[in-house]
C-alpha cells in the first residue's frame, strides 16, 4: 500500500511541475499573415509592388521589403539605404519602422530593405502607407496606390 501511495504522490508531482512549466513558458507571438503585397508610386522613381514581411518578438517588431517601384542605379553596398516605412494602425493611428540594414543590391536591381524596426502591441493591425528610401543622399519617398493584399498584418 505504501508504493501505491508513493506511486500516487510522484503523478500529482510531476503533474505539477508539467503544468507549471507550461504557465512559465513564454507565449509564441504570431503576425497574421507574415507577409503581404502592397502597390506603391515613387514619383520619378517609378511605381510598383512591395513585398513586406513582418516577424514579432514581443512588442518588438519588423518587416522587411522588396520593392520594384526603385531601382537601383547603380551597386549599392550592404546596410546602405535607410529606409522608413509608415503605416497606419488600427485605421487611424501610425506606426513608423525604421533601419538601414540591406543586402547588396546590383545595379538595375529592385531596392530591398529591412529588417525595419518598430514596436506592435497585441491587437494592432498594421498597413503600410507609406515608404521613404534614401539612398547615396537621394530620397525617394513612395505611397501606396493600393490596400495591403491579403490584408493588414495583424500582431
Amino acid at each position: 500500500m505504501k508504493h501505491g501511495r508513493l506511486g500516487f504522490g510522484v503523478l500529482v508531482s510531476t503533474g505539477v511541475l508539467a503544468a507549471g512549466a507550461l504557465v512559465m513558458a513564454p507565449a509564441a507571438n504570431a503576425v497574421t499573415p507574415d507577409t503581404a503585397t502592397i502597390s506603391f508610386d515613387c514619383g520619378f522613381f517609378g511605381s510598383g509592388t512591395a513585398t513586406l514581411t513582418a516577424t514579432q518578438d514581443g512588442t518588438a517588431a519588423t518587416i522587411s521589403l522588396s520593392t520594384s517601384a526603385i531601382k537601383s542605379p547603380l551597386n549599392i553596398s550592404a546596410n546602405s539605404v535607410k529606409s522608413t516605412l509608415k503605416l497606419t494602425n488600427n485605421g487611424s493611428g501610425t506606426s513608423t519602422f525604421t533601419g538601414n540594414s540591406n543586402p547588396a543590391i546590383p545595379a538595375g536591381g529592385d531596392v530591398s530593405t529591412g529588417p525595419l524596426n518598430g514596436t506592435a502591441a497585441a491587437g494592432d493591425s498594421l498597413e503600410a502607407s507609406s515608404l521613404t528610401v534614401v539612398v547615396f543622399g537621394i530620397t525617394a519617398t513612395c505611397n501606396a496606390t493600393s490596400a495591403q493584399t491579403p490584408g493588414p498584418f495583424v500582431f
